[in-house]
């Protein structure tokens, strides 16, 4: 098998019930067949990221959507702490936010995002961002093995 063919990990983190739904019926719709994980907040998704808690068994994401606006840690507060800790920092981390503010996407390039996205509030749209994603990073990009 090759890599590209593969199922990743992808862990989503949304506090977004709405998103979240749209994100996984681009998924679905897309016939993307990676595992999506969903944290609801900065605090599940570091929970899940350190495999602690109720995420103890977890596996590790090969790929991080990240909202920025989330309650208990934000957004940027989790990309500053995925990038700075060596176990996690090769785990690329795809921004996708309602946000088109030029400070916070020029504060999460400076964080080491690997990309920005600004979602789209058209559904047609956002599931063609959602698939346009997965194919750069798991069709185009070479991911680490870990």
């Amino acid at each position: 098998m090759t890599p590209a063919e593969r199922a990743i990990d992808v862990l989503l983190i949304e506090d977004d019930p709405g998103d979240e739904l749209i994100t996984r019926e681009a998924f679905e719709h897309n016939k993307i067949k990676n595992n999506l994980h969903v944290a609801h907040d900065g605090e599940e998704g570091l929970d899940f990221l350190y495999r602690r808690g109720a995420y103890e068994g977890a596996p590790r994401p090969d790929l991080v959507l990240l909202d920025l606006n989330l309650p208990k840690y934000d957004g940027r507060q989790l990309l500053e702490q995925i990038k700075s800790d060596p176990d996690l920092s090769h785990i690329p981390v795809v921004v996708l936010t309602t946000s088109s503010a030029e400070e916070d996407i020029l504060r999460s390039y400076k964080l080491h995002a690997n990309a920005y996205v600004t979602k789209p509030v058209d559904l047609d749209q956002f599931m063609n961002a959602v698939r346009q994603i997965d194919e750069f990073f798991v069709q185009v990009v070479r991911l680490p093995q870990f």
